[in-house]
């Protein structure tokens, strides 16, 4: 990222803001599923781009990124107001003031990578899932609120969720965030696997290191599990939402176990066909639910 002398993100070109959009094609999982209607999937790719935006900021921009962030939350609270000077904070301000988000999930997220740039290690996985209620547990209460179904249960449900993807991404990214001096997978973990912190900059996982990314792929999945339910819940379009979100979490850990853990040697990333057929199954089984039915062999649970 390029700033200028006083500090301030240089974030107004023109081009800056359609590339952070073009980033949605990486991620594990449909960002805004073309079933969905235009409007939805326009409010949610300005939220995505918010998201983008951040961890940009707080991962890459050169000098003072404590600052630059701190220049990010002003943009916020001018977004709802359409006084926003950044292309993406304006679109995203439209989405707040037309579906009345709440502002304090947006600061939470710019909070994660404020504690990015202090905290470099977790020592528990419960530390871990602390960090996700910044990171990763507020983009999922946005999606609820976009599709007016944010309700206690639902937002206890995506917690899980989003807590899940947000491990997933953490074990496809361990050679990335070490490179950044960071480690989310947690200290207790490693030392009871006998995996030390050179481990993780091998050309390949060891046996060590793929024992803890089994460890931390279990919880994950046990985690995306609550898909299940909280979609039974769900009105059809955010049903499906849901479930393309978790499919991409779950699709992601297939490929990490197809590659016997190893997340050093191999992207592991999901493929189209294997989310598609993910998320298939996740909306079965929350049909089974709303049924009363219990999940067949081979559903998500």
């Amino acid at each position: 990222m390029v700033c200028t002398a006083t500090g301030s993100p240089k974030y107004l070109a023109a081009p800056a803001a359609p590339s952070l959009y073009a980033q949605a094609a990486s991620e594990n999982f449909p960002v805004a599923s073309r079933l969905l209607p235009p409007a939805v999937r326009a409010d949610l790719m300005a939220v995505y781009g918010f998201a983008r935006l951040t961890d940009d900021i707080g991962d890459e921009s050169d000098g003072d990124r404590l600052s630059h962030l701190a220049w990010l939350e002003e943009e916020l609270e001018r977004a709802p107001r359409g006084t926003a000077t950044h292309p993406a904070m304006r679109r995203v301000g439209a989405t707040i003031a037309t579906r009345g988000l709440s502002l304090q999930h947006f600061r939470d997220l710019i909070e994660a990578n404020r504690r990015d740039q202090s905290v470099r290690r977790y020592e528990t996985f419960e530390d871990l899932v602390g960090y996700c209620r910044f990171s990763a547990n507020p983009v999922g209460r946005l999606v609820l609120e976009i599709f007016g179904s944010a309700t206690p249960e639902r937002v206890a449900l995506s917690d899980d969720v989003c807590t899940g993807l947000q491990v997933v991404e953490h074990l496809q990214d361990v050679a990335e965030d070490l490179c950044q001096d960071r480690i989310y997978l947690p200290l207790a973990d490693l030392r009871a696997q006998g995996c030390e912190e050179h481990d993780l900059a091998a050309p390949s996982a060891g046996p060590a290191l793929r024992r803890v990314v089994c460890v931390e792929a279990a919880r994950a999945r046990h985690l995306l599990a609550s898909a299940v339910p909280l979609a039974a819940g769900l009105p059809l379009q955010a049903r499906i939402a849901v479930a393309g979100y978790a499919a991409g979490g779950m699709a992601a850990l297939d490929a990490i176990e197809e590659a016997d853990f190893d997340v050093l040697g191999h992207q592991c990333r999901p493929k189209p066909t294997a989310v598609v057929a993910r998320a298939a199954l996740v909306l079965l089984a929350a049909r089974r639910v709303t049924q009363g039915a219990s999940p067949r062999e081979g559903e998500p649970r």
